[in-house]
């Protein structure tokens, strides 16, 4: 998403390379390309961990790409937050085209260099189209809340950290206004997302620390 701001501090760096210290043997040993989703709630980290991931990649000549989940919302950020006011039930993953994100990675899995995706302007409120050329990437990581749900995966990675935990990096952020409906909203969000833990290959607990659920 266009005008996204993110904040990586030592700790994202920390869990990134926890992360990949688990699972480099299998990007190694895979012939196409590897696939990571980084999930968790809002604020949790994931995009500062994904892009932690990829700066770690890039120092061991492993070339990355991210996708982001926010650029699949079927409408724009404030069109969307408007929706939710009318109508809160709608907050989850239906919110998302999870299937068109599903197909673009099928499409990678199965040889295409180039996808025709989806692309959020963030501060003119507008979702435009990109093509990406895939090509020069060994590993794809694709971050949002919901993208332990999608298919195709090597490794499902899912932050361990809920409102409570995030509240002081979402003030950071400053992206949203922090108030008694968007705790509302965080709570829907919680009871969705949290189920998906037991779908993750990789789990970063609250220290930022990687490791192998039994």
């Amino acid at each position: 998403m266009r005008g996204d701001i993110l904040i990586i501090g030592d700790h994202h760096r920390i869990a990134a390379e926890g992360i990949l210290n688990l699972v480099l043997p299998g990007i190694h040993s895979k012939t196409g390309k590897y696939f990571f989703t980084v999930a968790g709630e809002s604020g949790a980290g994931k995009s500062e961990i994904a892009f932690a991931m990829e700066g770690v990649l890039e120092k061991l000549n492993i070339p990355a790409f991210i996708i982001q989940q926010d650029d699949y919302f079927v409408l724009p950020p404030r069109t969307n937050e408007r929706a939710r006011v009318i109508d809160i039930s709608q907050v989850g993953p239906e919110e998302v085209r999870l299937d068109l994100l599903n197909e673009n990675i099928k499409s990678v899995t199965n040889g295409k260099t180039a996808i025709e995706k989806p692309l959020v302007i963030f501060e003119e409120d507008r979702i435009t189209k990109e093509i990406l050329d895939l090509d020069p990437y060994r590993v794809i990581i694709i971050d949002g809340t919901y993208t332990t749900l999608l298919e195709g995966i090597d490794c499902h990675v899912f932050i361990d950290r809920d409102r409570n935990d995030t509240r002081e990096d979402r003030l950071k952020r400053n992206r949203e206004k922090q108030n008694e409906y968007l705790e509302t909203i965080l709570e829907i969000e919680h009871n969705i997302i949290s189920r998906h833990k037991d779908l993750a290959d990789i789990i970063v607990d609250k220290e930022f620390k990687a490791y192998k659920p039994l």
